[in-house]
């Protein structure tokens, strides 16, 4: 009986050691870490051609910024224009915002853009835009809720598109949708 009760006390003596090396060693491992990370983040390990690029992409936000997001091309220099551009055949709609039928204290905000198959034409958008607003109008809350919802009230007015457009736009395009 002595015997196993000097065993006993030897693996608690002995199990010590290790999980206090290895608590130690975790600690040096996480810290060492934290210092490679932190020197990252804080830009030490970039070198100068990177540093440069970094300043000069900079110098080009700080120029759109003050210029009102006009930042002008440098010789040399690309920037890539915007593609949802009249050019594109992609019409931004002003956002439209509006009560629901059904709880009418909720309010819905929608932008859409359609893509025309050709030019974009104003007067049809403008009156694509007043039968959006018409139809959401109409539209309850328990109607547009969930992922299935939101797919039913597209497919609605992707028809009502269809048809006011007599088939020149091909698309509708949801650039935010909020319900509040």
């Amino acid at each position: 009986m002595a015997d196993t009760e000097d065993e006993d006390e030897g693996k608690k003596k002995g199990g010590m050691i290790p999980t206090i090396g290895i608590a130690v060693g975790l600690t040096i491992v996480a810290a060492g870490g934290g210092w490679v990370l932190g020197g990252m983040l804080s830009g030490s390990f970039l070198t100068e051609e990177k540093k440069q690029e970094i300043a000069k992409a900079a110098e080009l936000a700080a120029a759109g910024a003050e210029g009102h997001g006009t930042a002008e091309a440098k010789p040399g220099e690309d920037i890539v224009p915007h593609i949802s551009t009249e050019e594109n055949g992609v019409y931004m709609l002003e956002p439209i915002t509006s009560n629901l039928s059904y709880p009418s204290e909720n309010w819905i905000r929608v932008e859409v853009a359609l893509l025309f198959k050709g030019s974009p034409d104003v007067g049809m958008a403008e009156d694509i835009h007043q039968d959006i607003v018409a139809y959401l109008r109409t539209v309850s809350l328990q109607q547009i809720q969930g992922p299935r919802g939101f797919d039913y009230l597209k497919q609605d007015l992707e028809e009502r598109v269809e048809l006011r457009s007599e088939g020149k736009v091909s698309k509708i395009m949801f650039r935010t949708f909020v319900i509040e």
